[in-house]
């Protein structure tokens, strides 16, 4: 072997000597594993109460999912981008809000067309992309496009659309077609809408035979919001969550079997928790918490099999893993478990599910990463999940193009403890409502409009709240500003003692609509926000009356 002359050695090991220098100063980069596994595992309706992790007083025990915020990041100021669940669907999905389609309402059965228009980059779309297999089980809920025999396409939702149906013509814009190599689940919420089957591809092939027989159903308290649709010989409303784990499980055996070197995305999409409240038979009284305690219960469980089905292929280790929900808890479903047991999902926020308040849209979110993501840890970072598209991206090392994640801002700085918690992710966070929108500057929340912007806080009635409404503090204000650190229940308005926060959030709405972005474009600062480079967190605080 020959020796390195004089200066080589004095060359190299002047070299080695810089790298550690460099490596010790930067104690926080990390090298990131090569194109990672990834599961987005999303609830319906899970509350930010719901979860013991998040909530020590909850009712309901989620040993699984406490497991995993210990193994990982828990997010405690994550939003879901609206109040109800097809906008939200369509901004993780996008990364964009789906305002900006002109359609801000929610599909409640077969109509179309599919909400993500046909060449926009998706989430699945820019993993395939990447050479990841994909995959979707579950809820879709995002549109799609049926035909009658005649060949027309059926726009509208209800029982006389699903007679419609054509089921030997196929969808020609569902999941498949939007960057899912794989799909097999539900159109709509599984069993609330007016279609019970499953579909597979782009078709349904076992259609339903006749109409749902709700007289067979569970009859408790927890069984509202199930329509009378058709429904198929092989759909059992009390099984739907454990058919998609089977199909996600038998996914994961067979890629990680056939495919070992190829990374997959899998979005896991649940029925668990939203309403009717029918968990599996051997969750049912498995809980002190009635039903839908069950059905939280059954989620914790779903979490904790897909995590053992990880383990057990050994590939644990190089999944990135999302547990999450799309909006906060359904309001007759909070008002029961409020009264009978002393369990609030929405605890420790105001409102719920459709409301701009923040129980109607602050959620649960956890990230495990081994080897990236630090055990144990939480951030109180302001996120919206329409992050996930930029995240993702930066994971990949895909540049988003100007037209794709409009809305969306890379966590990864967030996950690798790379941005400090003292500065801000996020300069702005906008949410939308069925009926207005809200938006985040640091503590200070605006809305523009009165009211909850989703429920009836005036009538009675399972779907009504006034049981839950507070006295308005500004009644004669035509919007609602108020400073979470010092008034989290959201209970004093300070919108007429604070007209130049109003007015320059006003501004920032109306910048966020007519430029299309509520994020600038890395290639581009024309979409920049008004106030880029400041810190929230430095605005005065106000003193204010805190809630639950």
């Amino acid at each position: 072997m020959r020796l390195l002359k004089p200066t080589c050695s004095f060359f190299f090991f002047g070299i080695l000597f810089l790298a550690l220098v460099v490596a010790r100063a930067e104690p926080n980069v990390l090298s990131l594993p090569d194109r990672p596994n990834i599961i987005l595992i999303l609830a319906d309706d899970l509350g930010y109460g719901d979860l013991a992790c998040y909530n020590t007083e909850s009712k309901v025990p989620t040993p699984r999912i406490d497991r995993l915020a210990v193994q990982g990041l828990r997010f405690t100021d994550a939003h879901s981008p609206s109040t109800v669940c097809t906008p939200t669907r369509y901004g993780i999905l996008t990364g964009r809000m789906a305002f900006r389609t002109g359609f801000r309402g929610v599909f409640d059965g077969v109509g179309g067309p599919c909400m993500i228009e046909a060449g926009r980059l998706t989430l699945p779309g820019m993993l395939a992309d990447r050479g990841y297999a994909t995959a979707l089980f579950g809820k879709w809920h995002v549109g799609m496009t049926f035909f009658d025999a005649e060949g027309e396409p059926i726009i509208e939702n209800g029982l006389a659309a699903v007679r419609r149906i054509d089921y030997s013509r196929p969808v020609p814009d569902g999941p498949v077609h939007r960057g899912f190599a794989r799909f097999f689940g539900t159109v709509s919420c599984p069993t609330t809408d007016w279609l019970y089957a499953y579909m597979e591809g782009d078709r349904i092939p076992v259609p339903p035979t006749g109409l749902i027989d709700k007289s067979k159903l569970p009859d408790h308290f927890y069984a509202l919001d199930c329509r009378a649709g058709l429904i198929a010989p092989d759909f059992d409303l009390e099984q739907v969550d454990e058919v998609f784990l089977r199909k996600s499980q038998q996914f994961l055996e067979e890629h990680v079997r056939e495919n070992p070197g190829q990374p997959f995305f899998l979005f896991h999409s649940c029925q668990a928790v939203h309403l009717p409240s029918f968990p599996a038979p051997e969750f049912q009284g498995k809980t002190d918490a009635g039903p839908h305690g069950d059905f939280i219960f059954q989620f914790d469980a779903v979490v904790g099999r897909l995590m053992e089905t990880l383990d057990e292929l050994h590939v644990a280790d190089r999944t990135l893993v999302i547990v999450t929900s799309d909006n906060g808890p359904e309001l007759p479903t909070v008002q029961h478990m409020r009264a009978t047991y002393d369990h609030d999902g929405a605890r420790p926020w105001r409102g719920v599910k459709r409301d701009n308040w923040e129980g109607g849209h602050r959620i649960p979110l956890i990230v495990r990463w081994p080897g990236v993501v630090e055990p144990g840890r939480e951030t109180a970072q302001t996120v919206s999940l329409t992050d996930l598209m930029a995240t993702v991206a930066e994971i990949i090392g895909r540049e988003l193009p100007e037209d794709a994640g409009e809305d969306s801002v890379s966590l990864l700085p967030l996950l690798t403890g790379r941005q400090a918690e003292s500065e801000p992710l996020r300069t702005y966070t906008l949410q939308e409502s069925i009926r207005g929108f809200s938006v985040r500057f640091g503590p200070w929340k605006y809305l523009d409009h009165r009211g909850s912007g989703g429920n009836n806080y005036e009538v009675d009635g399972h779907w009504g709240a006034k049981g839950f409404a507070l006295p308005d503090s500004l009644p004669e204000a035509p919007g609602q500003l108020y400073h979470l650190e010092r008034d989290p229940g959201e209970r004093q308005n300070l919108y007429f003692e604070h007209p130049e926060m109003v007015e320059r959030l006003k501004k920032e709405l109306q910048r966020m609509k007519q430029t299309g972005r509520s994020v600038p474009w890395p290639g581009s600062r024309s979409a920049r926000p008004v106030s880029e480079g400041k810190n929230p967190a430095g605005v005065s605080a106000v003193e204010g009356e805190a809630g639950s």
